[in-house]
């Protein structure tokens, strides 16, 4: 624990809130890789990713639990997927508002 001679910041619910608001802003953004079949045949999630700032990349993890990257942007995670001519693979960002 920080010892701190000056006292507290501000209160605890001002601390929560500036806490709260700190988390939002630095949050990474989530998203699919979702693989697709044919012309709008079928799909599925493939993998589920954190993007960080750009510094810092995105992290991939794939449903099966066969897979984990890291790599510079999530597009790059695209590479690993959609391996056969008549699957795609693509990013989709989850909505945080939808996923509530």
């Amino acid at each position: 624990m920080v010892a701190d001679e000056e006292g507290p910041l501000c209160g605890e619910a001002e601390f929560d809130e500036l806490v709260r608001d700190m988390v939002g802003t630095f949050a990474p953004r989530l998203f699919a890789v979702v693989e697709e079949y044919g012309e709008r045949v079928d799909a599925r999630v493939a993998a589920w990713g954190m993007a960080f700032d750009e510094e810092d990349g995105a992290e991939v993890i794939c449903v099966d639990g066969g897979l984990r990257m890291s790599v510079r942007s999530p597009d790059r995670a695209l590479a690993g997927f959609a391996r056969r001519p008549e699957v795609s693979a693509r990013v989709v960002w989850v909505d945080p508002i939808e996923a509530a």
